[in-house]
């Protein structure tokens, strides 16, 4: 509990922020094994934040009066239901983790070609708009017209 008692304590705040920002990083990684830990840290830091909503040291309940006070069962569901798809993705990685090590030797995502193809695409638009002076029409830089750099293309004068 803080130290007004108003809020979560900071302690949790920057764990579940650290916890967040460690599993997105990790999940941005071409390792399937550190994208596994991502998903992992990245669950129990959302499982973390659930629990902090509400009161600090008080119980989750919901209703004024002593009589119709209830537990509020709604944050433990959704922990409960993350828990249980976190698990699942983790057996899901892991098996595939599993079979990419078994396949190739590691267990590192491979370019896909519609990856290489967009690339590709967005640097031959990248020389296009720079060939004309990076205006388009009515000196608009947002409306470029590729058809110069694919004629040019199509001859065969242009890289790519």
């Amino acid at each position: 509990m803080s130290a007004n008692g108003t809020g979560p304590s900071l302690v949790l705040v920057l764990a579940v922020g650290v916890l967040v920002g460690c599993g997105v990083t990790l999940l941005l990684e071409r390792s399937l094994t550190r994208i596994l830990l991502g998903i992992i840290l990245l669950g129990n830091g959302v499982n973390l934040l659930i629990l902090l909503g509400g009161r600090p040291g008080a119980p989750p309940v919901v209703g004024l009066s002593p009589t119709d006070r209830m537990s509020d069962a709604v944050p433990q569901a959704m922990v409960l239901t993350s828990i249980v798809i976190t698990f699942g993705l983790t057996a899901f990685l892991l098996a595939v983790g599993y079979r990419s090590w078994y396949l190739t030797g590691d267990d590192e995502v491979p370019d896909d070609l519609e990856d290489r193809q967009i690339v590709r695409r967005a640097e031959r638009d990248e020389v296009a708009t720079s060939d004309r002076g990076g205006e388009g029409a009515n000196g608009d830089p947002e409306q470029v017209d590729p058809e110069p750099a694919r004629r040019r293309l199509r001859r065969g004068d242009g890289a790519g």
